[in-house]
């Protein structure tokens, strides 16, 4: 028997929680390779919540975030691997004055 595959804890704020009508969601991450050796890089995680909800413009919000793992701010999405396990936030841009 094969077990899950790994998951992570997405928290959505502002326009993409109005996008999605969640505030947060367990996402199970698509992996290759072995389990012990797993990883999917954070860069690649819009497209995949963008095709989790398709009839919604997360993607959109998606392309102005920034991204926080297990609370700390991501500067290089490109330098971030999740295994699983973790807490990913959307960050969405905030305007005011």
């Amino acid at each position: 028997m094969s077990s899950p595959p790994p998951s992570i804890t997405v928290l959505y704020f502002a326009a993409a929680s109005t996008e999605t009508g969640l505030t947060e969601e367990e996402v199970p991450l698509p992996m290759a390779g072995d389990a012990a050796n797993a990883a999917f890089p954070l860069k690649d995680l819009a497209a995949l919540l963008a095709a989790r909800h398709p009839d919604t413009k997360l993607g959109r919000v998606l392309e102005g975030s920034q991204w926080a793992v297990n609370e700390d701010m991501v500067d290089d999405p490109g330098s971030v691997t999740l295994r699983g396990g973790e807490e990913v936030a959307v960050i969405c841009p905030v305007s005011g004055g």
